[in-house]
Parts: C-alpha cells; sequence; structure tokens
C-alpha cells in the first residue's frame, strides 16, 4: 500500500461573529427587589453594587437588561432564573431578544 497525500486548496475561509441576545429583566409588583438582586449576582454574576443599581433601574423603567451572550447562554441563564423564581414563588419575567449589530 502506498500512502497517500491530501492536498488541500486554498479556501477563503471566513468566521462569522455569533449573533448576540439580550436577557431583558421585566419589573413585577410581587418579586422583591432582595431577590431581584440575588438572582443578578448568583446567576448574571453582577456585582451586588451594580445588581442593585440595575435592580432600580428595572424598577424605576420597567425593563433592563441584564446581560448581553451568545444565544445558549442568554437561554441557560433565563432557564435558571426562570426555575429559581418558581422555586421561591415568584413571577420573576425575563425575556430574550436579538441584540442587532
Amino acid at each position: 500500500m502506498t500512502p497517500q497525500t491530501l492536498v488541500m486548496e486554498n479556501q477563503d475561509v471566513r468566521l462569522q461573529k455569533p449573533s448576540l441576545y439580550a436577557v431583558i429583566l421585566h419589573n413585577d409588583d410581587i418579586t422583591t427587589m432582595d431577590f431581584v438582586v440575588q438572582i443578578l449576582v448568583e446567576i448574571f454574576h453582577k456585582q451586588p453594587a451594580d445588581a442593585a443599581a440595575l435592580m432600580l433601574d428595572v424598577h424605576e423603567n420597567g425593563q433592563a437588561i441584564a446581560g448581553v451572550y451568545v444565544f445558549d447562554i442568554a437561554a441557560t441563564k433565563k432557564s435558571q432564573a426562570d426555575r429559581i423564581a418558581s422555586q421561591n414563588g415568584f413571577p420573576l419575567k425575563l425575556t430574550i431578544r436579538e441584540v442587532q449589530s
């Protein structure tokens, strides 16, 4: 048997940046402010002071972006927050929206 040589042609390969998605936190009248801060610290890895400021932004403006990620990470963070909120009896609402570049 003779060894075969694999020859690859020079191809112009261009990689695209993945689309990004914002995880949006929505205000409600039941979920406590402390719980929102807890979610922002534990799931979105915000510093406590930043989490408190973001929670107040949500409270005052109705919604705010908790973070921007590739889709799989955004969906995972939303799912984790939904599960923890449900376990604690809170109707916390998060949505995911594609970020237009």
